[in-house]
């Protein structure tokens, strides 16, 4: 492993993430002849196969996933070391991997603009994924901060609330709870849910809420999706629990409804997120800042109209 290289080691963590070689030589702006190349140079240097490969599907060996964790360790700590050296010389530059949960996706990507056009000298990588993931990711130091709902308990991180999340019960436009001023939870139980997976922040607050009236929802699909959830409630599929956010266009343009039922919107915080022992590069302390400078007025105008939300929300849950 001595003449194993860093580069080797980011082409083989990379395509141990996608599990895909051809995936990996997109991200990584290689070409799949030269991300192939560098796996079987590793696996010489290793002595034994990295991947199992049948036809297109990739698999990690035994091996493969010992040397991933070692891999991971060396590519953190030679970040930590970049990160050091930007320090102290107090330079915005470098590449700054962020971490977000798949509901940021809806309003993200536009302050990260923003904050690019401002910080020219810094790259951006974007890494999503749903609670759970992010979670393991900032654990595994593989994103130098996260954009989040509920932030982790199990790791001593240091979270800052930015701006209200609201959550809101959603049906097809024609639904028969639209005709009830304030259904109650109870009204609830006839009708089938479309739910987000375990493991995501959406579906973990939607269970707390229904807790309190100790209702189990009918759940007649489970999907990753939020946009695949949108469809199939506005098909008339089954009704849902979705973030604010994700819905703008769709309440703009009439087609979804969402349900006033008694004690909703849910409205929890966006937070942004870092683990207390890693210390931040000038270009993560940038993007912090610009986060809880910047995100709550754009967030408020963009969507703020769309439940007549007023300044005075509902504390953070």
């Amino acid at each position: 492993m001595k003449n194993a290289t860093f580069r080797q080691l980011r082409v083989f963590s990379e395509v141990a993430r996608q599990l895909s070689f051809a995936r990996a030589a997109e991200v990584l702006h290689l070409s799949p002849p030269a991300v192939t190349m560098q796996v079987k140079e590793l696996e010489g240097h290793v002595g034994l196969p990295l991947f199992e490969r049948s036809g297109r599907q990739v698999a990690l060996t035994t091996a493969g996933e010992y040397m991933l964790v070692y891999a991971r360790k060396m590519l953190a700590t030679l970040k930590d070391a970049e990160d050091a050296a930007a320090r102290l010389q107090r330079l915005e530059v470098g590449q700054l991997t962020i971490g977000m949960v798949s509901t940021a996706k809806y309003f993200l990507p536009r302050l990260l603009a923003e904050f690019k056009h401002e910080h020219e000298g810094i790259e951006i990588r974007l890494a999503v994924g749903n609670r759970e993931q992010l979670v393991k990711m900032l654990q595994g130091n593989e994103v130098d901060i996260a954009v989040m709902g509920r932030p982790p308990t199990e790791l001593a991180t240091r979270a800052e609330p930015f701006a209200a999340h609201p959550h809101v019960f959603v049906a097809p436009t024609d639904h028969p709870l639209l005709k009830v001023g304030h259904p109650t939870v109870d009204a609830l139980r006839p009708y089938g849910f479309i739910l987000r997976e375990r493991g995501s922040g959406t579906r973990a607050a939607m269970e707390k809420f229904l807790e309190k009236s100790r209702m189990e929802p009918r759940v007649v699909m489970e999907m990753t999706s939020n946009e695949t959830i949108k469809q199939a409630v506005m098909a008339g599929m089954g009704i849902s629990f979705l973030s604010l956010h994700t819905i703008g266009l769709e309440l703009e343009n009439g087609l979804i409804a969402t349900l006033d039922v008694e004690g909703t919107p849910i409205v929890r915080g966006w937070n942004v997120v870092h683990t207390l022992s890693k210390l931040l590069s000038p270009a993560a302390e940038a993007f912090r800042y610009f986060m809880l400078e910047r995100a709550e007025s754009f967030l408020a105008d963009k969507y703020g109209s769309l439940l007549r939300l007023t300044t005075a929300v509902p504390p953070l849950a």
